[in-house]
């Protein structure tokens, strides 16, 4: 049920193109040989599945940091901001989710507050799963600053077979917790910079959910135990 649930919900704007084509090919598979369109059928069924926007329920406590995507937790490490966002050389904790074409693509904010940057650089296409692909990848960059002024950054990375990275906010954009920004086309990954001092609550190898996974908390004293 679980399962049908999840094929049944909306699908983003961006998959509207795709399914209308992947429907179109079906029938002239069809027409062509009945074995072929039943194979046109699963591939639209599977694009369908690809571009769901299900919602979620985003915990709400102030201090949170949320996974902005679905996808396996895959690094964990200390790593600079891209540099294009101007913030300098220091050093801050990089939580990284690849997301496989299985997983939903929606993108969303992992905290509340105002949209200061948004740098967009063009790339190679590597697999999003390979440490380097964080600074050799296309990728587009957000800043985000909470009300306390304490800064995130959400970075958007092309991946071995994605072509096209959207994002749907601009510079002073009030963003909610959770709250969608873009969509990644087939296979790709997210980086979130935690705030300094931010502690992490996920594991590599972990399964998150966008929207609802908590990545770190920034307000927390309790100590890393992954």
């Amino acid at each position: 049920m679980d399962s049908l649930t999840s094929i049944l919900t909306p699908i983003h704007r961006e998959g509207h193109r795709f399914a209308i084509i992947f429907a179109a090919v079906t029938v002239v598979l069809f027409l062509i040989w009945n074995p072929l369109g039943w194979i046109g059928v699963i591939l639209t069924l599977w694009c369908l599945y690809f571009f769901r926007d299900p919602d979620r329920v985003t915990p709400s406590r102030e201090g949170l940091v949320i996974a902005p995507a679905d996808g396996v937790v895959n690094l964990i490490t200390e790593a600079s901001p891209p540099e294009e966002l101007g913030l300098g050389d220091m050093v801050r904790t990089r939580v990284s989710i690849f997301m496989n074409v299985f997983n939903c693509h929606v993108n969303r904010a992992p905290v509340a507050g105002t949209v200061k940057r948004v740098a967009y650089r063009p790339g190679l296409f590597l697999n999003a799963d390979l440490d380097k692909a964080s600074d050799a990848n296309e990728r587009n960059s957000l800043l985000i600053e909470r009300a306390d002024g304490e800064q995130v950054v959400v970075v958007q990375i092309a991946g071995l077979v994605a072509r096209r990275i959207v994002c749907d906010v601009t510079e002073g954009h009030d963003l909610t917790a959770g709250e969608r920004f873009g969509i990644i086309r087939f296979g790709s990954r997210l980086d979130v910079y935690l705030p300094l001092g931010a502690i992490p609550l996920v594991a590599v190898g972990q399964t998150a959910i966008g929207g609802e996974t908590v990545l770190a908390d920034s307000i927390s004293v309790q100590p890393h135990h992954v």
